[in-house]
């Protein structure tokens, strides 16, 4: 699979949307009034008080926009940089936070927590419709292991590269069970920035870029 990076339109932020009628807004107000004060009554002038919190009032407005929009580039400028950063990770094995598994090549990656209360875990991979693709019930150690899914179905057929939902149940003393956090290995295909927010690409799971808990050197 090609490596690729690609980058998202940023939603444009609403103060940006707004400038120009806010500048059009303004400039209507200081014409309509230099046209009055021109042809102000001299026994009836413009009340200077009024018309100077008018001129406050717009030009903080006006001020709030310009900071906004100056805030919004230095956010766009923000969100570049950590999609060019991003660009070596393309190619390596990462380990993200993710409720999928990600089959690549045949293969999905989990890595499990260690025993604790739960001595057993129950790994179930669900498809379409919350089918149950796969299950597996394994013992726990006492350090976090890795598990893997050969990417079979029930019936020994291989299932199609793409992102599974994924259930952890740990089974303690009793029976008593438990859902177990776990953690989704995975090869990095590209990453995007959708709507401001920075997507790594392992297959076809997305998994936003603060979710990233460790990267292995060396695909």
């Amino acid at each position: 699979m090609s490596a690729s990076i690609s980058a998202a339109s940023a939603n444009a932020a609403t103060s940006t949307a707004q400038t120009p009628r806010l500048a059009g807004d303004f400039n209507t107000f200081l014409t309509l009034l230099t046209t009055q004060i021109k042809n102000q009554s001299p026994t009836d002038p413009l009340d200077t008080n009024q018309m100077t919190s008018q001129l406050v009032q717009f030009a903080s407005v006006e001020q709030q926009v310009a900071m906004n929009q100056n805030l919004q580039r230095l956010l766009t400028l923000e969100q570049a940089s950590q999609l060019t950063a991003s660009a070596p990770l393309i190619g390596q094995n990462v380990e993200v936070e993710a409720e999928q598994i990600s089959l690549q090549s045949g293969t999905g990656t989990l890595k499990l927590p260690a025993a604790g209360a739960s001595q057993m875990a129950t790994v179930t991979i669900l498809g379409s419709g919350n089918r149950i693709i796969s299950q597996e019930t394994l013992q726990l150690g006492s350090a976090p292991r890795n598990w893997s899914w050969n990417g079979k179905g029930p019936d020994g057929v291989s299932m199609p590269d793409g992102a599974y939902k994924v259930s952890v149940t740990g089974v303690g003393a009793g029976g008593k069970t438990e859902a177990l956090p776990f953690t989704t290995i995975g090869k990095v295909t590209g990453a995007e920035r959708v709507g401001g927010d920075l997507k790594l690409q392992l297959g076809q799971l997305q998994a936003s870029f603060d979710k990233l808990r460790s990267v292995r050197t060396g695909g």
